[in-house]
Formats: structure tokens, sequence, C-alpha cells
């Protein structure tokens, strides 16, 4: 059995062994202990994906300014950028109009029972959101501060910053070359570095559903089986219309797209985090075929602003609380409510249940009772694996169709 799918197998075993152990705590510990039982087995989780997010914002730099180096010249960056923005807000729309069709179809906010809303953790959510205005957006996207950015994982902001960096350093010719090279050299590193860190991957999916099943128990899914349910349809037609697009550019490609991307797949589904898959699936996406170089730009944009999972959920999950509070909204506040989404979902991917935060927002803003956040919140965990997991097969889709426009898919 190669390294690979020893790791696989790992990870498979953990998630059944989180489920078991969270099980018994639950059925046979009091409260108090199940509360202490979870936030200590979390900190398996917190210990992972701390760990990758030591890596993710030295990555982006490096891998960014050199992708755009080796682009070679300005005209190509913005070809290659411009083609990669068309996919994303196409994606991007698709999933929201998905999300916004099916649950109006499914009125899942119907089988929501108020009863069971999670107030606690609710009131943390509320705390983080902030009020959708033109400047919390702008202040959002440009980084005062790369180190700053760097410090807190803005993703969005480093980006900005990486693309600046790298077309002064394209700009500059033969005199940048050094530099160019030195930060080559440490995203090589890095990337050996993602071998150690993934070591861990299966410490971290223990800890995660160890923590929830414990908390929640398994009859959580008989509460939220419908609701969860018509989430797994819009999933599944999200994954159907990406695979057709997906096929209709790399033809018969795509089963070996798929068989590379599994384990990336399988971590960003277990933990809960697509940020925790970036440096593996950069590895992968480059053994696939595609050139180091479109990866290396087209990736770390992706993770920005092509969360097609997130983008689904946003929409079902606002208009499903205000169907669970019987609040009408015509199709025109729908649509409003669907380009609201759109923008503030950009450079989500670095921040724990942003999706969550984001929708908290989006429902204030639109009169819908922000504490309705409270009625998704138990089963939001479970949904979070497969939103996670989509936003992976997106971008890897992306950087795969990008590299095939441009010539620049191998064998």
């Amino acid at each position: 059995m190669t390294k690979k799918n020893r790791l696989t197998l790992y990870i498979l075993l953990a998630m059944v062994l989180g489920i078991v152990v969270g099980y018994i705590v639950h059925k046979n510990a009091d409260p108090a202990f199940i509360a202490s039982f979870s936030d200590k087995i979390k900190l398996l989780t917190t210990i992972f994906l701390r760990l990758v997010q030591m890596i993710i914002a030295p990555l982006v730099f490096s891998t960014l300014v050199v992708g755009i180096a080796k682009l070679g010249d300005l005209k190509t960056v913005g070809r290659v950028g411009g083609k990669a923005l068309l996919w994303f807000i196409t994606a991007s729309l698709a999933s929201l109009l998905i999300g916004m069709l099916l649950v109006n179809f499914f009125q899942p906010g119907a089988v929501i029972n108020l009863s069971n809303a999670d107030t606690s953790n609710a009131a943390d959510l509320i705390g983080k959101t902030k009020v959708f205005s033109l400047q919390n957006f702008v202040e959002h996207v440009f980084p005062k501060s790369v180190i700053e950015a760097m410090a807190t994982n803005e993703i969005l902001q480093l980006v900005v910053f990486s693309i600046f960096f790298g077309v002064a350093a394209t700009a500059m010719g033969d005199y940048a070359k050094p530099v160019i090279k030195a930060l080559d050299g440490v995203a090589h590193i890095i990337l050996k570095m993602v071998g150690y860190v993934m070591a861990f991957a299966p410490l971290g999916v223990f800890g995660a559903l160890a923590a929830v099943i414990a908390t929640n128990g398994l009859g959580i899914f008989s509460f939220y089986g419908l609701y969860m349910l018509y989430f797994l349809i819009g999933i599944a037609v999200l994954w159907m219309l990406l695979l057709l697009v997906g096929y209709m550019i790399l033809g018969n490609r795509i089963p070996e797209l798929l068989k590379r991307i599994a384990q990336p797949l399988l971590i960003a589904f277990s933990t809960t985090s697509s940020e925790a898959v970036f440096p593996k699936l950069t590895e992968e996406l480059e053994r696939f075929g595609c050139k180091n170089k479109i990866v290396s730009f087209i990736l770390p944009l992706g993770y920005s602003f092509n969360l097609d999972g997130s983008m689904m959920y946003m929409t079902f999950a606002s208009l499903a609380i205000a169907q669970a509070y019987g609040i009408h909204l015509d199709l025109g506040t729908q649509l409003t409510m669907l380009l609201v989404l759109m923008l503030t979902s950009k450079g989500i991917a670095g921040v724990p249940r942003a999706s969550l935060v984001v929708v908290t927002a989006t429902c204030a803003m639109f009169g819908i009772p922000a504490e309705g956040i409270a009625l998704i919140l138990p089963i939001d965990h479970f949904c979070d694996m497969f939103r996670s997991m989509t936003n992976v097969l997106g971008n890897a889709l992306a950087t795969s169709a990008v590299s095939k426009w441009e010539g620049e898919l191998e064998r």
C-alpha cells in the first residue's frame, strides 16, 4: 500500500472512530463532562488546522508571485486572469442560483424545528458579524499591511499584494530574477512541509467528529434529516453541473482528475476546511498535468473568488431561515440578496465558519432575524463537510480548465 493510500485509509478510520467515540461519550456521560470532552478533543483539530494555516500565507505569496513571473509578460497575466475570473463569476452565480431555486422548490425552512435552536453558538456568530457596507468591503479586499494580512491569513488581501509584487517583478525583467528564484525555492520547501503536516490529518478528523457527535448525538440526523437531504440534492446538482462543464472542456480526463484530487476531497470533507488542502491540491494538480505557473496563479485566486459549495449554501441557508420564520421574500428581493452574497462572500476562505458569518450579516440586512442562524447551527458541521469538498472540486476544475484553454495541460 502506497503512502498516499495509507493516509486515506487512516483518515477514513479516524472518521469512523470519531463517530463511535463521540456516540459513546454522548450516551454515557453527563452534560458537564460532554462539554469538557468536546472542548478538549477539538484541540486535535485545532492543532491540524493551525499547522496548515501556518504554511498558507508563505505558500500563497511565493507561488503566486512566481506564477505571475513565469507567465512572462503582463499581457499573458491579464489574459489568464481574465479567463479565471470568467469561470469564477459564472460558477459563483450558478451556485447561488441553484441554492435559490432549490430552497424555493423544497421549502426546507418549513421542516426546521424551532425548538432545536443552538442559541449559545449563534450569539458568538452574531458578535462577529459586521453590517455590510462599501467601506467594510474595501477594507476587507485591500491590505494596509502585508504583514497583518499574513498574520491573520486574509487570503484575498494577500492575493492583492502578491499580484502587485508579481506584476512589478515581471516588469523589471532580469533584475528581479534572483528574487523570483529564491521565492521558487521557498515554494518548494513549503510543499515539502505539506507532507509532514498531512500526517496530522487523521488526528484532526477524529477530533472534529468526536466533538460534534458527543455534543449533539446521532439524533441530530432525525431532527434535520429533510433539511440535510434537500441540501445534498443541491450539492449533487452543483456537482453534476461542474463535472458536465468540466467534461466539455477536459473530455475523458475528468476521471483521472477526480482520482488525483480524491485525497484532498476527503480531507476537506472530514475536516470541514477547504483551506486545509490548499497545499496538497497544488501538488496534485501539477501531477495531473497543470503547469506550475498556471496553478500558482489560479488556485490562490480561486480560494478567494471561487467557493462554489459555500455560495450555494449561503442562499440555501438564508432563505431557509426566512421560511422558518414565515417571512416571504419576493423574487426581486431574493435576486438582490443573491448579488449581495456574491460581493460579501469574497475572501472568506480563511475564516472558520465564515459562510455562517456572511449568512448572519445578510439576514440582518434583509430584515430576517439574525438569531435565526441558531436554527441551522446543530446540523451545520455536516453541511460544511459537503460544501468544503465542493469548494475543492470547483477550484480543481477551474485551474484545469484554464490550463487547457491556455494549451498548458500536459498528460
